[in-house]
């Protein structure tokens, strides 16, 4: 009698882990960095598959050749949000993937706004006298990995213009990214 009780406790137990509801984290804080630039970002739940992610970013660049003085490098704010929908949570989980950390792939709509106010660089001749907006649909990949750390790659295409600028300039935009970062806040 006791081995069927214990039987039925596991089975029950079994049932409950499998059962488990499928969602991205509640609330998500952390920081990223890669080869141009870094950011710290928050990622928000609207429903079980989509996140609103706002982050400040510091965007890097870098150029070298024989037409510059020397080799040169810059850093310049900006801010964005992008609306993630995170697909194939279900399908991840079922194929025992880790879904922890908003780890999956996902669409998103990145919105970015770069203000002029202030660069950092090795060069004093580098300005930025202008703001610019960018619409920009991504493709992106998030894993974690030992525990709080997490990589990411995105990829998109969009519509960027400069404000304040006459004429404005305006027109295409890629974007690419590969950033490693930790998390320090989820709920």
């Amino acid at each position: 009698m006791k081995k069927i009780i214990a039987t039925m406790f596991m089975a029950l137990g079994l049932n409950a882990v499998y059962a488990q509801h499928v969602s991205v984290e509640k609330d998500l804080v952390g920081v990223q960095a890669g080869l141009l630039g870094v950011n710290i970002y928050n990622e928000h739940r609207l429903s079980d598959a989509i996140t609103l992610r706002s982050d400040a970013s510091l965007h890097g660049g870098f150029w070298t050749g024989d037409i510059y003085d020397k080799t040169g490098f810059l850093l310049a704010p900006a801010i964005s949000i992008e609306p993630k929908w995170y697909y194939g949570l279900n399908r991840r989980v079922k194929k025992g993937k880790n879904i922890s950390n908003n780890s999956g792939n996902y669409f998103s709509l990145r919105t970015e706004f770069s203000p002029n106010w202030f660069v950092i660089s090795n060069d004093s001749n580098v300005s930025n006298d202008y703001n610019a907006i960018s619409v920009i649909p991504v493709f992106g990949i998030r894993r974690s990995f030992s525990r709080n750390f997490n990589y990411e790659f995105n990829v998109g295409y969009g519509y960027s213009t400069t404000l304040g600028r006459t004429p404005n300039s305006k027109g295409g935009t890629f974007w690419i990214r590969f950033k490693i970062g930790y998390d320090f806040f989820k709920r």
